[in-house]
């Protein structure tokens, strides 16, 4: 099963145009002259191509070959999580945008500067450094091995190809260019997924005739109520534990938050947040749907050459060349629609590291760099983050399925992130020293659980009592040994470490975000709360006050901590700026941020001038 001549002219065609896109914004508008176009696209975007980069950004390559060859191996417990894209998506847009869009950053992590310090700021940026590049491994590595498995085209080739097609137009062509290729992209996927599901469903019958096969062989799978947080999937891990993850992903990472702020109002951020529910739902049930036209086929069909399958990502392109061998264009089409999901991951990531490398780390020490240089050193910072990232390809082949281990990655690393970002939004008495001490724990305990239980898994695989040929699978190696291993811990009722070591992936997010905000509230408490009266009341969400509405005005003052109410804010910066001669650079300041900013207890307020 190979590529044929208009398969690889139809594949050839996307990374043509997606270097087009980056080519056509380098020469075209301000010509990314400077770091607020290149960085946030001059905040100009529409709500439409956010929405759509925003919901190809994360899990896209990973969806169109992860979730296939979950429902094809588990059956459908998986589409559960669909549930959690509402209310994770939901928060985030009322909640987090808000906060971010009215401060007008450009660094997510700048407002954990403004909430605690500096050093909390880099801590954040440096953890999420550390998220993005071992997630472009992954991103990288996965449609490149399956590639490889059906085409015969080189590993490292398209790993290369990948890599330099996204540092091209990521590199010329800034955020405008990575929006504009994503929404490309996002049509390309919809048409592969579509193709392949019609093509597949004729094959096997009819997609009723596909129902029943998966019905009669156990994969329809009925909700597990288990709330044991060590069953891999339950109806709990995949809900609760999916918001956990979705929030972590939509509400607080940088490459997500980026897009909201790119946007032309606080509206169309907001609007472009709840584009992505019913696009992630879409994108979702087309993955579900290809898992099981797959697992119809193959129970009708015999598989021709099992051998190559040496990783369960590799079984849907090989399933894609199958049915579609006869239809030239089609499996370029598909394998095109996989290198979309790559090329919008990866150019996310590469654009979102050189924000916060610029914005965090270098502009804070040379606050007097030109813009012209500025400029120039982002644009080899996208560069140097590509390259890096084709070398963190290797480390990804130790990391199982791509599905559980992306979920894993933005659990063990996103979850504390996300615990940090709730202990500034929701607890306004909590402190720097808290917060630190909370992503440490937070990030120990992360890496603790996510190394101990890879390492049990590796010497579980190595055992002689593991019985791989137990679990009938198609060349499915690594998720044989894991369905294995937990049955034999079933089997022998592992306790202790060993238990601890097997809590179910999806719940690594809410553990460690939760981990944070427990340390960072006692640590706080322990040495000092923050005094409400010294926090700028831009940077909380007095959640308590809200949920307790019926309260007594004075009681819900008192959950307030202190914290002063904005408008009396407001009131008091309109009568500084009209009395206050000293204030010489308020006109240069309001053209900067469309508002006034002023030193209060080492805090940065920002009014802007509607509410003047």
């Amino acid at each position: 099963m190979r590529f044929s001549t208009t398969d690889y002219v139809i594949f050839a065609l996307l990374l043509v145009l997606s270097s087009a896109i980056g080519l056509y914004y380098a020469l075209s508008g301000g010509k990314q002259r400077t770091t607020q176009e290149f960085l946030l696209a001059n905040r100009s975007m529409g709500f439409f191509p956010v929405a759509l980069s925003l919901s190809v950004s994360f899990f896209s390559a990973v969806t169109i070959l992860g979730i296939p060859s979950e429902m094809y191996k588990f059956g459908t417990e998986f589409w559960l999580s669909g549930i959690s894209y509402i209310f994770g998506l939901l928060i985030p847009a009322h909640i987090f945008i808000p906060i971010f869009y009215r401060l007008r950053l450009t660094s997510a992590y700048e407002y954990l500067e403004l909430r605690f310090s500096k050093a909390v700021r880099i801590c954040a940026t440096v953890t999420f450094i550390f998220q993005m590049v071992v997630y472009m491994g992954v991103a990288l590595y996965a449609p490149a091995l399956a590639f490889n498995a059906v085409t015969g085209f080189s590993l490292w080739g398209s790993v290369l190809t990948i890599g330099l097609v996204c540092v091209l137009y990521t590199t010329l062509g800034g955020l405008k260019a990575v929006i504009w290729t994503d929404a490309m992209q996002t049509l390309v996927m919809l048409a592969g997924q579509l193709a392949v599901i019609i093509v597949g469903t004729m094959k096997v019958g009819s997609i009723s005739e596909v129902w029943q096969i998966a019905s009669e062989n156990g994969k329809i799978s009925a909700i597990n109520w288990n709330p044991d947080p060590f069953v891999r999937h339950s109806f709990w891990s995949l809900v609760i534990g999916g918001v956990f993850i979705v929030l972590s992903v939509y509400g607080v990472n940088q490459t997500q938050v980026q897009r909201y702020l790119s946007s032309r109002s606080e509206k169309e951020a907001i609007l472009s947040c709840y584009t992505v529910i019913p696009c992630q739902q879409l994108v979702l049930g087309l993955g579900c749907i290809i898992g099981l036209v797959m697992f119809a086929y193959y129970q009708k069909n015999e598989i021709l050459n099992p051998g190559v399958i040496s990783s369960p990502d590799q079984m849907v392109l090989y399933f894609v060349m199958d049915i579609l061998k006869d239809f030239p264009g089609l499996p370029g089409l598909f394998v095109a629609c996989v290198f979309s999901g790559a090329l919008s991951s990866i150019s996310s990531a590469f654009n979102s590291l050189a924000t916060v490398t610029m914005e965090d780390l270098i502009k804070p020490y040379h606050p007097d760099l030109p813009e012209s240089r500025a400029i120039r050193l982002s644009k080899c910072l996208a560069l140097g983050y590509g390259l890096l990232g084709i070398g963190m390809a290797y480390v990804s082949s130790l990391m199982g399925p791509i599905l559980q281990a992306t979920k894993s990655i933005f659990g063990m690393v996103g979850g504390p992130l996300l615990g940090l970002f709730c202990l500034g939004f929701f607890f306004p008495f909590t402190n720097s020293t808290g917060a630190i001490t909370g992503l440490v724990v937070g990030l120990g305990m992360a890496f603790w659980i996510g190394i101990g239980s890879f390492v049990m898994r590796m010497s579980t695989a190595a055992s002689p009592l593991l019985n791989v040929t137990s679990v009938p699978d198609v060349g499915n190696l690594t998720t044989a040994v894991m369905t294995t291993m937990f049955s034999q811990m079933a089997q022998k009722g592992v306790s202790g470490l060993e238990k601890f070591y097997s809590l179910s992936y999806l719940w690594y997010c809410t553990h460690n975000s939760t981990t944070v905000v427990i340390v960072g509230i006692l640590v706080s408490l322990l040495t000092g709360p923050t005094k409400g009266a010294d926090i700028n009341p831009r940077t909380v969400y007095l959640v308590l006050p809200k949920l307790l509405f019926f309260l007594p005005k004075r009681y819900k003052e008192k959950l307030r901590f202190g914290v002063p109410h904005i408008a009396e804010d407001q009131s008091k910066e309109a009568v500084s700026k009209k009395s206050c001669k000293s204030l010489l650079e308020i006109d240069e300041l309001e053209e900067s941020y469309g508002g006034f900013s002023r030193s209060n207890g080492g805090h940065s307020y920002i009014v802007h001038e509607t509410s003047l």
